[in-house]
């Protein structure tokens, strides 16, 4: 790692992976939806994006996140090959392309969709993702969600009680974390990158203590025998969410360090903070200055020290 600018080719795939317009960037003719059965009619989808949740039943489809507009056929394909059941629900767990750029082709089927109040605020508006300067146009009024929360919503919905709650100032300011009680499954959306480097977005909202306080409240919830679906990497358990919690941690106290030491981001990228992990977790998109850049730029802007938590997110009574 050393102290030079975000180099391009990390910008462009970022934007090409997880913002930029599908239609006019990628060539998602040789994706393909893996379908993974979790647990009691959940389903996680994987292809090009965000990882999708699915409840299959009697009621019903009920979809968690839907990538890429161009792939939206190929989703229903595969959601076919599970139920005969129409798509009823979709809920977004944040308003990120990636998890969002089905909602358009869907509501237009006449899917409902669910999601907290920041993500339909921002898909409603102009967006710029400020760590690469890119601009994300506002969605159609179709691709909007036509029913928002400000903390929870339950869905009683294929013999399941499926929670869904928001957590604050995380991957963004309006992430929810879907929690299928009964199957004992967990959605996190992208509060959890599973085996990589967390993107948080600080324009959005995003900061690193409000990431760890919301692997700290699933994990407070989950057993030995729970799954979770992660927002990027494969299927997971709680010992996963726990050494993804961990490192945050840990990571989380150096970079504090430094900032109270006084230095800059610069300085604090050039001391290497997650040196020991970067073998582990430095794999994916986020290479380790270009994350911990992001840290310093969320921890300066959207909170550091969390009021009522202690350094492991949970909460103190």
């Amino acid at each position: 790692m050393n102290n030079r600018p975000t180099p391009r080719w990390a910008v462009l795939t970022f934007l090409l992976a997880v913002v930029a317009s599908p239609a006019q960037e990628r060539d998602f003719s040789a994706v393909t939806i893996k379908t993974i059965a979790v647990r009691d009619g959940v389903s996680m989808l994987e292809g090009e994006g965000g990882n999708i949740g699915l409840s299959a039943g009697d009621d019903g489809a009920f979809l968690i996140d839907d990538q890429f507009a161009p792939l939206t056929e190929k989703i229903l394909a595969a959601v076919a090959a599970v139920t005969d059941r129409p798509v009823k629900f979709l809920v977004n767990t944040h308003w990120h392309a990636d998890h969002t750029g089905g909602n358009e082709n869907l509501g237009k089927r006449g899917v409902l969709i669910f999601a907290h109040d920041n993500v339909r605020e921002r898909l409603s508006r102009d967006q710029v993702i400020e760590s690469f300067n890119y601009e994300v146009k506002a969605a159609p009024e179709i691709a909007r969600p036509v029913v928002t929360f400000s903390q929870d919503i339950t869905f009683h919905w294929n013999g399941d009680d499926i929670h869904v709650f928001h957590v604050e100032r995380a991957h963004t300011d309006g992430d929810s974390i879907i929690h299928f009680r009964q199957a004992n499954v967990f959605h996190m959306g992208d509060c959890f990158f599973n085996g990589m480097y967390p993107f948080i977005d600080p324009a959005s909202g995003g900061e690193i203590g409000g990431v760890i306080a919301a692997a700290a409240q699933v994990l407070a919830l989950a057993d030995d025998e729970t799954k979770i679906i992660p927002g990027h990497g494969p299927l997971a358990g709680k010992a996963d969410l726990q050494t993804f919690h961990d490192m945050l941690v840990t990571v989380s106290g150096r970079i504090q360090e430094l900032r109270e030491a006084g230095k800059s981001r610069d300085e604090i990228i050039a001391a290497r903070p997650t040196a020991d992990f970067d073998e582990q977790w430095g794999g994916g998109f986020m290479k380790p200055d270009l994350w911990v850049g992001v840290v310093v730029e969320g921890m300066e802007r959207n909170g550091g020290a969390r009021r009522g938590q202690g350094e492991d997110g949970t909460r103190r009574s």
